[in-house]
């Protein structure tokens, strides 16, 4: 087992692949990342079966409800208006989750919206 506090001085371990990616991107990429996975799974969905629907619509509700949560958080230190604005646009995707049928390409396309968003 490895020292889980080694000390300040000591090289740490070379990361690769994935973790390597994640160590370099800012806090606003890996939340671009974020909507970047969902909208995959949206797409990927569109063509699979009933399953992997199910799967991303309750991939994607959960990163909208989260959304939503954090923008009417009274701590959140976004200005008031654009907090406004995003959580008109989570209730919109939000409520297309309700819908008999919902559209997912809305959902990709919002989820895209925001990961470009969060890439600048």
């Amino acid at each position: 087992m490895t020292n889980p506090n080694p000390a300040p001085d000591s090289p740490q371990p070379a990361l690769s692949g994935a973790a390597a990616y994640r160590r370099r991107l800012t806090p606003k990429q890996m939340e671009a990342e974020v909507f970047a996975r969902a909208t995959r799974s949206i797409r990927a969905a569109e063509a699979e079966g009933p399953l992997a629907r199910a799967r991303a619509l309750a991939d994607n509700r959960r990163l909208w409800d989260v959304v939503h949560a954090l923008v009417l958080d009274p701590t959140n230190v976004l200005p008031p208006a654009l907090r406004g604005q995003i959580a008109g646009v989570a209730l919109a995707v939000l409520r297309e989750f309700d819908r008999p049928e919902p559209d997912l390409g809305f959902i990709a396309e919002m989820n895209e919206h925001f990961a470009a968003g969060l890439w600048r």
